[in-house]
């Protein structure tokens, strides 16, 4: 692929307005449950979890911790960076497949727990590509000019959802939260392209079968554990590696850039197999891929939005370097964007 001049202000579809993120911030529980803990619950080792996953703990909620306590925690690190206060947040969308409650949904938790009054606040469920259909959704109205200031959160209580009898999926996952502030920031090309997909046909391949109204709660739902999350691990790693690769792929295309231009690649946190294939399919380095797989698990929604706040505040990134961030989840669902830090 012949690399083309970037232009950093040439938004892919938008003429006018940017959207740049402020600030980042992640919270993660205090509860470190190593493999060696699993041993002790399931039939497992740690050897075969990190041989097949590359995790080696994860951080679980304690038993008064919400998901909204988690956001909360990671929202008011990104504002502190940001250097915004609640009054000056306009917007709150909460991306989760763990909301406290079916409802009121998890954003009007967050709201009245940083200190906002009387802002609209809202959930998004796109599972683990959950934040980044939410930057996508909070960049449209910051460029619409409808709002300055977007506070956009990914946050998972996943402990509350996991069986915790299953050894093919109770090693996997894990409790976490992050943030982002979004606004106009002058003369930055910001979030230059967001790439989302879905394929409903596929939707049996990750889901939580019962708590809707398809199989409302019941005591038989519950014996059966059908209130817990199920995978087919094989069919959903095959299908998580080419969706990434082609949404990475065409964010790329619509930006005209290289991926040797990429300063950091922040893949979806669920398996390390599946980050290995997707970085060697897009011909990155070992050093533009940013993992922090091994110490927290798979965190959904939260997965990108921590990795993207610690490669931050490790000096991974810094001001004009690109970035690029993919996920993959449940729905099936997908998704990539081009950031310029």
């Amino acid at each position: 692929m012949t690399t083309k001049h970037f232009n950093p202000r040439a938004k892919h579809h938008f003429a006018g307005r940017t959207c740049s993120i402020a600030g980042v911030g992640s919270y993660v529980p205090e509860r470190i449950l190593t493999n060696a803990d699993l041993e002790k619950l399931v039939d497992t080792s740690d050897e075969w979890i990190t041989t097949r996953t590359g995790i080696k703990e994860r951080r679980i909620a304690a038993a008064g911790e919400l998901t909204s306590d988690l956001a909360t925690k990671a929202a008011l690190r990104a504002m502190e960076m940001a250097g915004v206060t609640a009054e000056q947040i306009d917007l709150i969308i909460v991306a989760s497949i763990t909301p406290d409650m079916p409802f009121p949904n998890t954003a009007c938790l967050v709201q009245q727990k940083i200190g906002a009054r009387r802002i609209p606040s809202f959930d998004i469920e796109a599972a683990c590509s959950g934040f980044i259909y939410a930057l996508e959704v909070g960049q449209q109205f910051i460029q619409s000019h409808t709002y300055e200031t977007v506070l956009v959160i990914g946050a998972e209580k996943l402990s509350a959802i996991t069986n915790w009898k299953d050894r093919n999926t109770c090693v996997l996952f894990g409790d976490g939260a992050g943030a982002a502030v979004l606004r106009h920031r002058a003369a930055a090309g910001g979030l230059l392209t967001t790439v989302l997909g879905a394929d409903g046909a596929k939707a049996e391949l990750l889901s939580m079968p019962a708590g809707g109204s398809a199989c409302p709660a019941t005591a038989e739902s519950v014996a059966q554990g059908l209130h817990f999350l199920r995978m087919d691990g094989k069919e959903t790693f095959k299908n998580a590696v080419q969706a990434m690769c082609s949404a990475a792929k065409e964010a790329l295309r619509r930006c005209q850039i290289d991926i040797k231009q990429i300063k950091c690649i922040i893949p979806h946190q669920a398996n390390r197999r599946i980050i290995d294939a997707v970085g060697e399919r897009l011909e990155a380095t070992p050093e533009q891929l940013f993992v922090n797989l091994h110490k927290y698990g798979n965190t959904s929604a939260a997965s990108v939005a921590i990795a993207l706040d610690e490669a931050v505040r490790e000096g991974r990134v810094q001001h004009g370097d690109l970035i690029l961030i993919v996920a993959f989840g449940a729905g099936l669902t997908w998704g990539a964007a081009v950031i310029e830090w």
